[in-house]
């Protein structure tokens, strides 16, 4: 029998492989989770009695998304449903279109991360794809969605009262109550605040309004100051002393210049402690190694990423895994499925770790709305010689082939008419790129700079 996947009608625009099998599966396993879970909308999982449009599966893998298919169509559908759906106080569902009757999400309660999608996933799609009215179109969504935040966090600018799933699936947490993970759930909710309201500013910004603009970035850095003021230590450690808090700090911007590096390193030590086995939900997962690729611990990023012990992204694959599960251990290693409630084998969201792939090890980055600009910066690790990667852009083929050579490292990119790029290859200065086929070769342009 032919196995047959059923979902909207998109044109795929990415790819990405490497020499290293594993990560090759992990990725397929990907194509095929956002295969099976957008079909009109973005589901959380395609086969067991839920399918349903849940706003923080979507928020966080919306970025690997926009990069594997053209779904802005599709996204920006199911975002102006959200905006319908919204209630009058800004609340945004958990999951569009709504269900009633189901006792844990009625009445609906705002809930950071979920809500977020509000602000961040209209601002991922107009980086994709450049499109300033999808942007404008969902605009007062998202600034009634932080107006909310702002009043229920009120003067101390801390979101630490309501309903918060936190870092849902932490592998920690007990399976009957997958948001008990190791991260303080307001940690969460008020990073996710200064994010969104950073978002909101940048939104304004690009549609013209100033004073929307000042208003929100001023909005921000107040949050992002109460953050540190209740969460960090003046020993530099986080009240929560997790692989989530650090990833969350680092990635959304939130600490002080002098906070960096010692956050940084207390996230690569505590990698090292767990043997370099996964320790993030949905909320860190995707952040965790730009987190530590930022902060100059790309090898411990490449240690997570090749773990094959569970709980790991490779676990999985190496169980025989064909798309992405809901839960680390969703099979455990003694053949057993996880006892909890929910267990489900196609879930998309704990694979938004393919935006890393595509960005770091890949070496494509978009540094301008639709790939106008393009940076080519590879970082290779891992034991991985080789990889390839191509993207459709709103311009054309943006493509990147790197390989590890006896001298250096070999580079073949592809630029697009009327875009223009940098390509930082390791061990050498920037160099500006036109439009074309370019060969770059370091150990070349190491004796040209001599």
């Amino acid at each position: 029998m032919t196995a047959r996947v059923y979902h909207t009608d998109m044109r795929r625009t990415g790819w990405f492989t490497c020499s290293d099998s594993l990560v090759d599966r992990l990725h397929e396993n990907v194509v095929w989770s956002m295969r099976g879970n957008f079909v009109d909308l973005p589901t959380d999982c395609p086969q067991r009695d839920e399918r349903l449009g849940w706003t923080g599966d979507i928020q966080v893998f919306a970025p690997t998304a926009s990069y594997l298919y053209d779904c802005a169509g599709l996204l920006d559908s199911w975002l102006t449903d959200v905006g319908l759906e919204q209630l009058p106080d800004g609340t945004v569902p958990w999951y569009v279109p709504v269900i009633p009757g189901e006792p844990m999400w009625t009445p609906i309660h705002p809930g950071a991360g979920w809500g977020d999608v509000a602000t961040l996933t209209p601002w991922t799609l107009f980086q994709r794809f450049g499109d300033l009215g999808l942007l404008r179109r969902h605009y007062p969504m998202a600034k009634a969605w932080v107006d909310l935040v702002e009043r229920l966090a009120g003067p101390t600018r801390l979101w630490d009262t309501g309903v918060q799933l936190g870092d849902w699936l932490d592998p920690a947490a007990p399976p009957d109550d997958p948001a008990a993970g190791r991260t303080d759930r307001h940690l969460v909710a008020t990073a996710y605040f200064a994010h969104s309201a950073r978002h909101l500013a940048l939104a304004a910004a690009e549609l013209a309004n100033g004073a929307d603009a000042a208003r929100y970035t001023a909005l921000a850095d107040e949050v992002a100051d109460a953050f540190r003021r209740r969460y960090v230590l003046t020993t530099g450690r986080m009240t929560s002393d997790s692989a989530t808090a650090y990833a969350l700090a680092l990635a959304f911007g939130l600490l002080t210049p002098r906070q960096r590096q010692p956050a940084g390193d207390r996230l690569a030590q505590l990698v090292a402690e767990d043997d370099a086995r996964i320790a993030t939900g949905f909320v860190g997962t995707p952040l965790i190694c730009d987190a530590l690729t930022d902060t100059g611990h790309l090898d411990v990023a490449y240690r997570l990423l090749t773990q094959t012990a569970c709980p790991s992204w490779l676990y999985p694959v190496t169980q025989g895994a064909t798309t992405i599960w809901e839960r680390w251990d969703s099979l455990r290693p003694d053949g057993t499925l996880n006892p909890g409630g929910m267990t489900s084998f196609n879930h998309y969201a704990l694979g938004a770790v393919a935006d890393w792939l595509h960005r770091v090890v890949g070496g494509i980055t978009a540094t301008a709305p639709g790939y106008r600009t393009i940076a080519f910066r590879p970082r290779p690790g891992g034991g991985i010689t080789w990889a390839r990667t191509r993207h459709e852009s709103p311009y054309g083929t943006v493509s990147l082939f790197w390989e590890l050579t006896a001298t250096g490292l070999t580079a073949r990119v592809t630029v697009p008419e009327g875009c223009t790029a940098t390509a930082e290859l390791p061990g050498c200065a920037p160099i500006a790129l036109g439009p074309g086929e370019h060969v770059l070769d370091t150990a070349e342009l190491a004796t040209e700079a001599a």
